[in-house]
């Protein structure tokens, strides 16, 4: 599978972005094309009530024709800043992929599916601060009709974290690349590669058997 290319662009044409989000959805474009091939990436409708300024991307993963994890990354960029965000600056993530039946039980999966994340960002060096989030796993039995399909069982991470820019950083922080921009970018590709079951290519990633029915 190869990952799908399309422009990327801001939320709107505001003539007040300011130019750390042009330059960040400029780096985010660039870095399209060298997301893990096996992860499709694709521009989203980006959300209009979060932030004065926000970009997204939607990412997946398939396997004979069925998505066995989806995604999506959203950059969003505050300039009056946000407290919780320690900043003006966030990416908020979104990852679900479908299990073997007998890990939706294991005990260390939330734990588990949390250190993908942890590593993928690590990794791909991608500086971060103020992370937080949660882990569901969920099971889905169906009925009538549908009892045939079998039941599901899926585990969903939700997630943000503030990226280590000085430019939207309460104090001095590190300056902003277009490298470590897409570093978040790679890394969500990343964890997506890991929900999925798929081997690692980074060192430090072990990723666990998931459904792949």
């Amino acid at each position: 599978m190869t990952s799908v290319s399309e422009p990327l662009a801001p939320r709107d044409d505001a003539p007040d972005a300011p130019d750390i989000f042009r330059s960040s959805v400029a780096a985010l474009r660039a870095g399209l094309n060298r997301v893990r091939p096996d992860v499709a990436i694709h521009e989203m409708a980006a959300p209009r009530r979060l932030a004065p300024h926000a970009v997204a991307i939607a990412g997946s993963v398939e396997l004979g024709g069925d998505e066995i994890a989806v995604g999506r990354l959203v950059l969003l960029v505050d300039p009056a800043g946000q407290p919780a965000w320690e900043g003006t600056a966030r990416f908020v993530c979104y990852a679900r992929a479908t299990l073997e039946p007998e890990m939706s039980t294991d005990p260390l999966l939330p734990e588990v599916a949390w250190s993908w994340l942890g590593s993928a960002l690590d990794n791909h060096h991608a500086r971060h601060r103020a992370l937080g989030g949660t882990v569901t796993s969920t099971t889905s039995r169906r009925f009538g009709v549908l009892a045939a399909d079998g039941d599901s069982f899926d585990a969903e991470l939700r997630c943000s974290w503030s990226p280590d820019w000085a430019e939207t950083a309460p104090r001095g922080r590190r300056p902003w690349t277009a490298g470590g921009t897409t570093a978040h970018l790679h890394a969500f590709g990343d964890l997506l590669a890991s929900m999925a079951g798929l081997p690692p290519r980074l060192p430090g990633v072990v990723p666990l058997p998931v459904s792949h029915i």
